[in-house]
């Protein structure tokens, strides 16, 4: 048996805007270096791809990428230095959430067998 977990983060008004499937874009965009390419890996349409990553930006009131317009250049997006720690640190938080969980639910087994061997 294992723990499964969910971690998603929500504004006051208790809407969730962001799951790791936000983080695993972000990190697409910085390797491509463009939220369209990015998009098409991760099969999101790239209005879909705009709309969670203006939604995320701006409940966490910083921007999260530079984005550059089409044109002879080609356009393209990378993130910003609050970008990369937003990642950094939401990868950290992840990792003390799941090793806490995994930690209690440990116990929990424990604990459960323990109540199997005592049970008449």
């Amino acid at each position: 048996m294992q723990i499964k977990l969910k971690i998603s983060l929500a504004n006051d008004r208790d809407e969730t805007f962001m799951g790791i499937g936000l983080i695993w874009l972000l990190r697409a965009i910085d390797e491509s270096g463009s939220i369209s390419r990015a998009s098409k890996e991760m099969r999101l349409s790239y209005a879909k791809a705009l709309k969670i990553i203006n939604r995320l930006e701006e409940n966490l009131d910083r921007k999260l990428l530079i984005r550059k317009h089409g044109g002879c250049d080609r356009g393209g997006a990378e993130l910003t230095p609050a970008g990369r720690k937003f990642i950094e640190k939401y990868d950290i938080l992840q990792s003390s959430i799941k090793d806490s969980a995994e930690k209690e639910f440990s116990l929990f087994l424990r604990d459960l067998d323990a109540d199997q061997i005592t049970s008449p």
